[in-house]
């Protein structure tokens, strides 16, 4: 890796001595400095754009050209006439201003070479050929090539550092716009232009009342010979690694006319590569959001999931994949759109993992814990989702949308713990999903406005829960034992059988009517009258089954406690909320205030606990337009938050074999007071993009966690609680980043400050965490020589707790090189290493893939491919973490070197 380094080094430096710099003005006939003016080089030997500029606000241009060369000098901007001119380039700068007059002709205007970058409005257009150098394959190979764009390792996009929601092809949506499918599988060799949209609106009349300057879409332009015809690729491949054969098949097919477009995702494999991971699908809401969310009132409804064991990185030591995706959207006419999506996923992964914990505070006496898990996951999950727009006239707008989602899960997890013995655990859930969305907008004149949105989900969970641990009927010293007895067990048998069925269900309305009036072309005011409407029913029971088979429902010896849950919890809001938003000068200021009726009613044992009041919730934004592409914002916000169903219930409820928890019915809401600031600035001239955010939220009364440890055991009953005491969080984190040519330069870094109060065996502690985190990246992006990223990582997480503090170092060094060889070969290779480091102790490993490519040509239908994946045969990864009262490291174990090879066709 070191002579690796030195290499690029050397590269980037003699890259950098061979150029000199070409720059001056661009003005108009007055001399006054024309912005967004658009200079291009080209090459009069290779006939390739070399290079390009974007004229900032006073007309100034930068160009890096290579010495003692020849250059056509272009130089556009709308409603002039182009200047074209040959330049000649020795070992000395040049600087050059151009004065340009307007063009009054009618004659067309032949543009011999088409700009890379263009901007209009709110809308910045790449040139995605203008960008590749035919190692790109997908379309977030093009997209990280992009002066502004990043792609992380996820797929997500940012663009300036805000977050890309939506991705459209053809101004049609992919798969809702989902960006991780979009930047995965969208052919690069399709794409003719990248359009980015920004201050992005859904509706085109909410565009000039609603906030929408953080709004970011995509539209991807499809070159002209996709557009009517299938296009896409097949896949097909096979290979061996130690643990047998190995296979894979992924046709992804594409169709777009002005009408329709459809679209095919598959995936079968059993290397571990995912087209979506599971959390990816269950976070995948379809576009779906509370018309209520930015009212105040935060309402969680709990999770009831089996809480898979997450993949790390998604990886694991066994993983086998069947993925479907179909998507389509088809206008029958002007007015009307229809479109929507389905997508079953279904896996097969093994996971093993070896786990140490270190329990912080020992003057509990807790014992520090360690065991050796394996674990088998069946997951198959559908989701599907329909919706329609109808748009008569400019005046209105009818949406409706239907997003559904099913699952079979199931989990078993074999687990020796030097404490507690072998512990056996199966869960299986079968839950669904169904959520439906209606709005509605109507514009009476350019000075009245209105919007209703309502919101109806339909949600059934039944997670079902079964630990079977070791038991000797003959000792009273079992480590189960106690838990067993407050359970009421029966302890004779060989073993404890312990079973949990639960039900959640849940419906819940969410509906507000906002009204618009513009007072003049600097404020308007907005009135909102809004409800949240949400009933659970939660039930559980804990029985065992014995020896001979036979069930016996338990009955706790713990007083006033029972394990059968049977309880209904309603919640609801009714709201009026004002916002008034004017503009001066740089500043628009949009203070706001709405007014909660709240109700609150469990149910349960016969008794009935209610909890009815009233609330002011103020918020303020303030938004500093400083230049067009440079801004400050600062918002303020008060919100409410109330719990879920699982936290009143308080019938005993098994959450694993270590781990008991009883519900309080007397909980009360919290309060959270929340202040961010943000500052965004991209300069188009050098490219140097620096964002920068600083979040601070103040919890009062917040709900806490009391925890009781049985005598030197790591069994614990855990009761909520609504704490006396505040919580605190601070995080904060930037980036700069800067072209310089070829290469581009970029820091981040975060830092984060959380205080917290824990509960442990009626001790109170106050547990502070500090975490940072500074990456440093230099990445090449050159049209002919290969192309490079370097990468480093370092973090401190410093946790405070109590007695002990904990310091967790983190290095990571990362390198990425890719190159176009012969104009038919690509080679790509990336290696990742991680040390982590914790009271003078190291743990690190080393990933490295590597694959080869060969295509005739840009045009040919054949491609074939080399892939290697863990070259180093890597066997296990370790990872450091903390937690309120521990610290721990685990093990976790992954797939071998793998080595397959495939054929791919592009149609």
């Amino acid at each position: 890796m070191k002579h690796i380094i030195s290499a690029l080094l050397l590269l980037v430096v003699s890259t950098s001595i061979a150029q000199v710099k070409f720059e001056g003005v661009v003005k108009d006939s007055t001399g006054v400095g024309l912005e967004l003016a658009n200079i291009v080089a080209i090459n009069q030997a290779t006939k390739t754009l070399e290079a390009y500029a974007i004229t900032n606000d006073k007309g100034r241009y930068k160009l890096d050209l290579d010495v003692n060369s020849t250059y056509t000098i272009q130089v556009s901007y709308i409603g002039m006439k182009q200047i074209s001119e040959t330049v000649e380039t020795k070992e000395t700068n040049i600087s050059k201003d151009y004065i340009m007059s307007y063009d009054n002709s009618l004659d067309e205007v032949e543009i011999t070479y088409e700009m890379p970058v263009t901007i209009s409005g709110d809308t910045i257009t790449y040139n995605a050929d203008s960008f590749k150098n035919g190692t790109e394959r997908k379309l977030g190979d093009v997209l990280e090539k992009l002066p502004g764009v990043e792609v992380n390792d996820e797929g997500e996009v940012e663009v300036e550092g805000k977050k890309v929601g939506k991705v459209m092809v053809d101004g049609k949506e992919f798969f809702d716009g989902d960006t991780k499918l979009a930047t995965k599988n969208i052919p690069a060799n399709a794409i003719d232009k990248v359009q980015v949209l920004k201050n992005y609106s859904e509706v085109g009349q909410l565009s000039g009342v609603t906030n929408n300057q953080d709004n970011i879409a995509i539209n991807i332009k499809l070159k002209e010979g996709k557009k009517n015809f299938w296009f896409g690729t097949v896949t097909a491949g096979a290979g061996a690694s130690s643990n047998g054969e190995l296979y894979l098949a992924q046709p992804k097919l594409f169709y777009y006319s002005p009408k329709k477009s459809i679209n095919f995702i598959g995936d079968l494999n059993n290397i571990g590569e995912l087209a979506l991971s599971r959390r990816d699908i269950f976070n995948f809401s379809g576009g779906f959001q509370m018309p209520s969310q930015q009212s105040g009132t935060n309402i969680s409804l709990g999770s009831n999931d089996l809480g898979f064991r997450q993949l790390q990185n998604n990886q694991a030591k066994d993983i086998n994949t069947k993925f479907g995706a179909a998507n389509f959207s088809y206008s029958p006419k002007s007015t009307l759109d229809v479109s929507g999506f389905a997508i079953f996923a279904s896996s097969r992964i093994e996971l093993q993992e070896n786990s140490s914990v270190f329990y912080t505070d020992q003057t509990l006496g807790i014992p520090d814990e360690n065991t050796q898990s394996n674990t088998k996951q069946k997951s198959d999950l559908g989701l599907f989702k329909f919706s329609t727009k109808y748009k008569p006239n400019p005046n209105n707008q009818l949406d409706y949308d239907i997003l559904g989602r099913t699952s079979k899960d199931e989990q078993f997890n074999g687990t020796f713990s030097n404490v507690v013995g072998s512990i056996n655990q199966f869960e299986d859930t079968n839950p669904y999903k169904i959520n439906q969305n209606l709005n509605y907008y109507y514009t009476l004149d350019e000075d009245n406005i209105f919007a209703l949105s309502v919101q109806h989900l339909l949600q059934d969970e039944d997670p079902f829960y079964n630990a079977i641990l070791e038991n000797d009927p003959n000792s009273t010293t079992d480590p189960f034992d106690d838990t067993a007895e407050g359970l009421g067990l029966d302890g004779t048998q060989v073993n404890y059988n312990v079973n949990q069925e639960k039900r959640v269900k849940t419906n819940q309305i969410d509906a507000k009517l906002d009204y618009w009036n513009i007072l003049n072309k600097k404020s308007d005011i907005n009135f909102t009258l809004g409800t949240i409407f949400s009933n659970q029913q939660f039930d559980s029971n804990i029985f065992q089954v014995l020896d001979d088979g036979s069930e016996l429902d338990t009955n706790t010896v713990i007083p006033d406690v029972s394990d059968v849950n049977d309880i209904k919890y309603t919640f609801s809001d009714v709201y009026l909320g004002m916002h008034y938003r004017f503009k001066t000068g740089k500043f628009t200021i949009s203070p706001g205030l709405s007014g909660h009726a709240y109700s609150v009613v469990n149910n349960q044992f016969g008794t009935k606990t209610t909890d009815n009041f009233f609330r002011l919730l103020p918020d303020l934004n303030v938004r500093v337009q400083l230049k067009g592409t440079e801004n400050l914002n600062l918002s303020y916000g008060m919100q409410t938050q109330f719990t879920d169903v699982n936290q009143f219930a308080k019938g005993l409820v098994l959450n694993n074999y270590n781990s008991t928890f009883i519900g309080n019915p007397n909980l009360e809401n919290s309060l959270s007071h929340n202040v961010n600031l943000s500052y965004f600035s991209f300069n188009m001239f050098n490219y140097t993009n620096v964002f920068a955010f600083v979040n601070y939220s103040k919890n009062i009364d917040n709900i806490r966690t009391r925890s009781i440890f049985q005598p030197g055991s790591v069994i614990r009953s855990s009761t909520p609680f609504n704490s006396d005491l505040e919580d605190e969080s601070l995080n904060a984190s930037g980036r700069f980043q800067r072209r310089f040519g070829k290469l581009q330069a970029s820091v981040r870094g975060a830092f984060g400050y959380t205080k917290f109060n824990q509960f442990i065996n009626n001790q109170i502690s106050v547990n502070e965490n500090y975490n940072q985190s500074y990456t440093t990246e230099l990445r090449s992006n050159f049209r002919e020589a290969p192309n490079f990223e370097l990468r480093y990582t370092y973090g401190i997480n410093n946790s405070d707790q109590g007695s002990r503090r904990t310091k967790i170092y983190t290095n990571a060094p990362a390198v990425e090189f890719d190159a176009l060889i012969f104009k038919a070969f690509t080679f790509k290779t990336d290696y990742t290493y991680s040390r982590q480091t914790i009271d003078g102790n190291s743990n690190s490993f080393g990933l490295w893939n590597a694959n080869l490519a060969y295509r005739k040509s840009t045009d040919s239908k054949w491609e074939y491919e080399l892939k290697a994946t863990n070259l180093l045969d890597t066997s296990s990864r370790l990872q450091n973490s903390n937690s309120a009262f521990s610290v721990s490291t685990s093990e976790y174990f992954i797939q071998p070197r793998f080595v397959t090879f495939r054929f791919i066709y592009n149609l």
